[in-house]
């Protein structure tokens, strides 16, 4: 029997993602800088790595679980970063054919996730890109990210649905065989790292 992690409380993450904000508009042209893949291990269609950068003379580190096989332009991964590694968030990656030419906050909608025919969980999306940067990211923030974690663990497909206000909500599917094994060795990877 599995031992379910003690998660932060809603107020711990928030004050979390403040400081991760302000580190990243503070950050400004550091975030166009590329990261290094390494010690990629392949578990079914996801794989398991350590993302490294140089960046003003500090060494910048994550540890990310990514399902590369449901689509050919867009991936969805659960990222750890050390000093908080009880906070992964989750992210989709769209490739687009170009770079845009602004970067920053895209909109704000809300999302629905859900594993296989488990709950239905209700989330807000953040759209934004990237300087420099032909990714178009999507950054989930939902109150159970534990429960969907461990629904993913055990699950097929996470569904996510986006609403678009007048228009039909847009879908995605991406399948989780193999998730368990490289959410856990992202995990351990970042708690190992501290």
């Amino acid at each position: 029997m599995t031992q379910r992690r003690q998660y932060p409380t809603r107020a711990q993450r928030l004050a979390a993602i403040a400081t991760l904000t302000a580190g990243m508009i503070l950050g400004g042209s550091a975030q166009a800088a590329t990261f290094d893949v390494s010690d990629a291990e392949t578990y079914g269609g996801w794989q398991a790595a350590t993302l490294t950068r140089s960046a003003e003379g500090e060494q910048e580190r994550h540890f990310r679980a990514v399902d590369t096989t449901s689509y050919g332009d867009a991936t969805l991964s659960v990222n750890a970063t050390p000093g908080v590694c009880d906070m992964p968030w989750l992210e989709v990656r769209v490739a687009l054919n170009d770079a845009p030419a602004e970067a920053g906050a895209v909109d704000v909608v809300p999302a629905q996730l859900r594993v296989d025919d488990r709950t239905l969980r209700p989330a807000v999306a953040e759209f934004f890109t990237e300087p420099d940067n032909n990714g178009f990211y999507v950054h989930f923030y939902l109150n159970d990210l534990a429960g969907l974690l461990d629904d993913m663990r055990a699950g097929q497909q996470l569904f996510l649905g986006f609403e678009q206000g007048e228009r039909e909500p847009w879908y995605m599917t991406f399948g989780l065989d193999g998730a368990e094994s490289a959410v856990d060795e992202a995990l351990a990877r970042c708690w190992r790292a501290k």
